[in-house]
């Protein structure tokens, strides 16, 4: 009974801490990103690398900014983790060209699968200068895109998105460093470390010796959180006592991993002048959200085996209510960090977790990626809609076309292609099936969850399956750049037909996008399409295990 109340109160306040937070920060950021001002510092920014910041582009020319943007960073970080031998700081010998690149792909893409241990893998330079940085880059990338598509329904003239590059300098100095530098803050407070001392030996309780290693961590830690990145300094991740020593820090990562992209609906309201619309999301995410906790928690909490239940694989210091609320948040946000191990959870309470994964993770989804893949659900929802009753469909005045439901159609079905098409190959292909620690229908579950989590750039893993050998870094790395832009490439397109089209005014014909009727067709679109299209795989994993 005191696990329940615990945990009932932890949840608690973390929903009253993101409630409080939910108006200022979601009204802070349509300031930003509709500012006509630009600050000193990026005034700067902007002459370094010869933008006018007064252009905008259209949605091509923005696509490819992104693009060449993270092209850039991909090499960058390649280089640097290849030549981390020579750099300074270095403890240890470079990584495999494979793993290399698997690395860079991944924390490029907002993904942070590690095929490595954090701790022996990647010098603290290279944790520090290459993977931090991209740990901000990457969700400046979709928070932008988001704002991008979030002006297409917004705007009735023109056929400009904005500037990339003022949107990514924007949502880095104004959202971004602020909060990750108040959440270091904390963290630090909380007992994370924060230093660069080198390795120290400890003798253990029982007579032996430790390597404990020393690094930046607390400020890592706070925007790996923050940016649903995900990747950890130690390969624990955020079991390790240095990034994640109490349950307050653990309930400070939760909050700081969902803050942003349950506060992006209020600035999706505020910016298309209906803040109505920002509450229909909103309640469309935090639905979803609830509904994945009860499930995850009940399974975890009426699992059995073994004298400690179901602590399997948790830390005794979170216990299982906090390790079931931070598995469901950090695979709903596609941020991938973990405080304990989903191979040992249940069947029911592992196969949520991934369930949130195929979902899109929109709820509420990664900085940026949760808002703009629920606009696809409420695009796919009022077309719907519209043909159960013969009306061309409209979301805030603008139509739904032909064009228009077939990039959504595309952006929503490149996950699931990458999913079933190399989890597939994965069972039958031996080099993949021998890395699998289990067999049946739990072993298809460790290969599902792992390119599940590639191409939603989660990042998490089941901790059963070895994935470090080249097939695997290879493919997993193409999952992770296809399942980040190929939508972005179609989110941006789909924006870019928004913005050519004059809002319609509201007729009594009009589905009203408001209301609590539509975010039931909202949550309902979203669970059917992936009930669909994942339910046969689903049964024959985590299902006919829980089964069994």
């Amino acid at each position: 009974m005191s696990d329940t109340v615990s945990g009932l109160l932890t949840i608690a306040v973390l929903v009253a801490a993101l409630a409080i937070v939910h108006v200022p920060l979601g009204n802070w950021m349509a300031r930003v990103f509709t500012d006509e001002k630009h600050w000193r510092a990026e005034r700067l920014v902007y002459r370094l690398v010869r933008v006018d910041p007064t252009s905008e582009q259209g949605w091509s020319t923005y696509a490819v900014a992104v693009l060449a943007f993270s092209a850039v960073g991909v090499v960058l970080l390649f280089l640097m983790i290849v030549l981390q031998g020579v750099l300074p700081f270095a403890r240890r010998a470079a990584m495999n060209a494979d793993t290399a690149l698997n690395t860079a792909v991944s924390f490029v893409t907002n993904t942070n699968w590690q095929s490595y241990a954090g701790e022996s893998g990647t010098s603290p330079f290279v944790q520090t200068v290459g993977l931090t940085v991209q740990n901000f880059a990457s969700p400046a990338v979709g928070l932008a895109v988001s704002v991008a598509l979030v002006r297409g329904l917004a705007r009735s003239t023109g056929s400009t998105l904005g500037n990339f590059w003022v949107d990514l300098t924007r949502g880095l100095f104004r959202v971004i460093l602020p909060l990750a530098v108040v959440g270091a803050a904390v963290l630090l407070l909380g007992g994370a470390i924060q230093n660069l001392a080198g390795p120290t030996t400890v003798t253990t309780l029982s007579g032996g010796h430790q390597v404990l290693q020393g690094g930046l961590v607390a400020s890592q830690e706070a925007i790996k959180e923050l940016g649903t990145n995900g990747g950890g300094y130690f390969n624990a991740n955020s079991a390790h006592p240095f990034e994640n020593p109490t349950p307050l820090t653990n309930l400070v990562q939760i909050f700081l991993l969902l803050v942003i992209p349950f506060s992006l609906p209020r600035t999706y309201g505020v910016m298309v002048g209906d803040r109505r619309q920002g509450w229909t999301v909103l309640g469309f995410m935090a639905t979803l959200w609830t509904l994945m906790l009860v499930v995850v928690t009940w399974a975890e909490v009426h699992a059995a085996g073994g004298p400690l239940g179901a602590m399997e694989g948790k830390e005794l210091r979170f216990g299982v209510w906090s390790s079931a609320l931070f598995a469901t948040s950090t695979t709903s946000t596609s941020t991938g960090a973990v405080d304990s191990m989903h191979e040992s959870f249940s069947a029911l309470g592992g196969g949520g977790a991934l369930f949130n994964m195929m979902l899109g993770e929109l709820s509420p989804g990664g900085v940026g990626t949760g808002l703009y893949s629920a606009l696809l659900v409420a695009v796919l929802a009022v077309f719907l809609a519209g043909l159960m009753v013969g009306r061309t469909p409209e979301l805030l005045g603008k139509q739904i076309g032909r064009r228009e439901i077939t990039l959504t159609a595309l952006a929503v079905l490149v996950m699931p292609f990458l999913v079933l098409v190399f989890t597939g190959i994965g069972i039958v292909a031996p080099l993949v099936s021998s890395q699998m620690l289990a067999t049946g229908p739990h072993g298809l579950t460790e290969v599902m969850y792992a390119y599940t989590s590639a191409a939603n750039n989660n990042g998490s893993a089941f901790a059963g399956f070895s994935a470090d050998t080249p097939y695997t870094n290879l493919t997993l790395a193409l999952c992770m750049l296809l399942g980040r832009f190929v939508p972005i490439v179609l989110v941006l397109a789909l924006a870019g037909s928004l913005v050519a089209q004059r809002r319609r005014p509201v007729t009594a014909g009009t589905l009203p996008t408001h209301t609590p009727t539509f975010i039931g067709l909202f949550v309902g679109v979203a669970v059917i399409v992936g009930g669909l299209t994942f339910f046969p795989a689903l049964a024959l994993g985590p299902l006919a295990e829980a089964l069994s």
